[in-house]
């Protein structure tokens, strides 16, 4: 059974995490950092914007399932990839947009879907998506993975941000949900 590897950033990583938990084909979502220059950087460091790294979740998946560009697609519904250090309300280059890639043909199939959805106009501002050649992952705290699973609708962030997010993915890629 082959396993790939993404990297994605594209906001606060409890949104990513939350989706890319119900598309099929990816077997497992982690919550960390990566882009940065420190080693080993707490939440706090990074949400400092002193540390480089940029909130990301990595991704294993199977590609006889869901491929690169399936997932790429996913990504660009999701978030709003024309703010530079932003999503909605969080800001800082810990919520930039940006693809760190593990693969030349990683690298290609993000510069192709950027190139494209730029000719295509679908946002009126530019697209300033990071591609970026993949770095060290370093690990989210615990209380950090599977956040939308265990808290939900207790955290008015998670009602207010996240659970929209999950709602256009589903209603975008009803055929690509996971089989519960």
């Amino acid at each position: 059974m082959t396993t790939e590897v993404a990297t994605l950033a594209g906001g606060c990583f409890w949104c990513l995490e939350a989706v890319f938990d119900q598309l099929a084909g990816v077997r497992s979502v982690e919550s960390g950092y990566m882009g940065g220059d420190s080693s080993n950087p707490s939440y706090e460091e990074v949400c400092s914007g002193q540390s480089g790294h940029a909130e990301v979740v990595r991704l294993s998946f199977d590609p006889s399932v869901v491929n690169f560009r399936d997932i790429l697609a996913v990504f660009f519904t999701i978030h709003d990839p024309t703010t530079l250090d932003r999503q909605g309300n969080d800001r800082g280059t810990q919520y930039r947009s940006a693809i760190f890639f593990h693969t030349p043909e990683q690298e290609s199939a993000a510069r192709e879907t950027i190139a494209k959805l730029g000719a295509e106009k679908l946002w009126p501002d530019p697209i300033v998506t990071e591609v970026a050649p993949a770095s060290t992952f370093w690990q989210a705290e615990d209380y950090h993975q599977e956040y939308f699973e265990r808290v939900g609708s207790q955290n008015p962030y998670c009602t207010l941000v996240v659970e929209p997010k999950v709602a256009k993915f589903r209603k975008h890629f009803t055929d690509r949900l996971k089989k519960r």
